[in-house]
């Protein structure tokens, strides 16, 4: 009996395991595919996470076909937009599918570097100083919002703002429009500029979390906003060295465009100054995640390193803003014209001297006839005192004919001594009237 009980179980079993199959093996395979999709995401994110070069290298080709006014800041936008499509990645701020989604730094890069476009964009129109409606196209495809994901998504615009500036540079440099490079239009975009990194400095120093380590900043530190939660502050400073890099770009930009300008007015130390100062603010992160230490502890408190190029960035941006103003605009008349001016002036002056000689020469010629004149008055009383004030009214103007400025005079190298002998020759009348 017991045979059959031990044979019924083996049948019972086998039937099960041929019904019922085993699937855990099939745990494996998947752990391994997951695994593996870690690993990828976690290549591609250090990979999408590198920010591109501050100095492309097609930087001399593009200065060496830059000839005409404006092309190299309207490509220098181009470039902006470019990059931010085109680098490993591409757009990555309204990613929603991974690895994408969960970076935050070159999300935060690609803010920055946006609201420096932006506010390019904006400033276009003025510097240009003519109906640009390419540049109208780009500065409304600019200015969507940065999340958007679904139709039109926000690479879509930007692939709309490329389009517009790459076809008005193209109609720049064949001539179907100009680009006045206005200085008013320079200085207000550097206005914004110093204006945005004021802000951006106060975020930064409301991340430092130290008051007193804000005290070697040129800033008010009563009106900082709240304090950056800790989870932010890696957002806060890669959106300033996305600024810090867009602004880098576009200062070299404009200083191929007005290179002639800028050294003519003496601000070319400053603007080399703004620069090594953006420059600075790139170096090697060589920290994993971004420090929030104090003083000469053992960690480093990258945000207030990051305040300290934004805020004198800042200072040296307004001083360039000010001097642009004031001596740029100085230099918008051409040298002909200031030369035909002198010229001009030369030939007035050489015309009022002819004229003084030939009133200096009047009196002496006709001495006999005045006093004729006065004895023909003090016989007949025909002259009247009006008449005699009229001859003196005569004579004055005549000497005041004479007082040429001296900066004339030099020009047409007329000597000082000749308008003393005039003077000299128009006073005989009045010594022989008290004769």
């Amino acid at each position: 009996m017991a045979s059959k009980r031990r044979a019924a179980e083996r049948r019972r079993r086998s039937k099960e395991t041929l019904e019922r199959p085993q699937y855990g093996w099939i745990w494996k395979p998947l752990l391994a595919v997951l695994v593996i999709a870690l690993v990828v995401a976690l290549g591609l994110g250090v990979w999408w996470s590198r920010t591109p070069a501050l100095k492309p290298v097609s930087d001399d080709a593009v200065a060496a076909s830059d000839t005409a006014p404006g092309m190299a800041v309207v490509g220098g936008l181009s470039g902006l937009v470019g990059t931010l499509l085109d680098k490993p990645g591409g757009y990555l701020h309204n990613d929603l599918a991974p690895p994408g989604v969960w970076l935050d730094n070159m999300p935060a890069w690609e803010l920055g570097v946006l609201g420096q476009a932006r506010w390019m964009s904006q400033s276009l129109p003025t510097m240009a100083g003519s109906d640009a409606s390419a540049l109208d196209a780009a500065r409304t495809a600019l200015e969507g919002d940065a999340d958007d994901w679904f139709y039109p998504s926000t690479e879509r615009r930007l692939e709309q703002a490329r389009v517009a500036l790459d076809g008005y540079r193209q109609a720049v440099a064949g001539g179907q429009a100009a680009f006045a490079t206005d200085a008013q239009g320079l200085a207000a975009w550097l206005n914004g500029v110093s204006r945005g990194l004021d802000d951006m400095g106060r975020r930064l120093s409301a991340s430092v979390g130290s008051p007193e380590a804000l005290a070697g900043l040129d800033l008010d530190t009563e009106g900082l906003p709240t304090e950056t939660p800790w989870y932010r502050l890696d957002n806060v400073f890669f959106e300033a060295r996305g600024q810090t890099w867009a602004l880098y770009r576009l200062l070299e930009a404009v200083r191929r465009d007005q290179a002639e300008r800028i050294e003519a007015a003496g601000l070319t130390m400053r603007w080399e100054a703004l620069l090594a100062e953006l420059e600075l603010s790139q170096r090697r992160l060589w920290s994993p995640v971004i420090l929030n230490g104090s003083g000469f502890g053992l960690f480093a408190n990258h945000s207030l390193v990051m305040a300290h190029h934004v805020l004198r960035a800042r200072d040296l941006s307004r001083e360039l803003a000010e001097g642009v103003a004031t001596q740029l605009d100085a230099l918008e008349v051409p040298a002909a014209d200031d030369d035909a001016r002198r010229e001009g002036g030369a030939e007035t002056v050489a015309a009022e001297n002819e004229t003084a000689r030939e009133v200096a020469a009047e009196p002496e010629a006709s001495e006999g006839e005045v006093k004729a004149t006065r004895d023909a008055a003090n016989g007949d009383g025909d002259v009247t005192a009006e008449e005699v004030g009229g001859e003196e009214a005569v004579e004055e103007e005549g000497v005041e004919e004479v007082g040429v400025e001296e900066e004339g005079v030099e020009e047409v190298g007329v000597e000082t001594e000749e308008n003393d002998a005039v003077g000299e020759a128009l006073s005989m009348p009045e010594a022989d009237e008290e004769r």
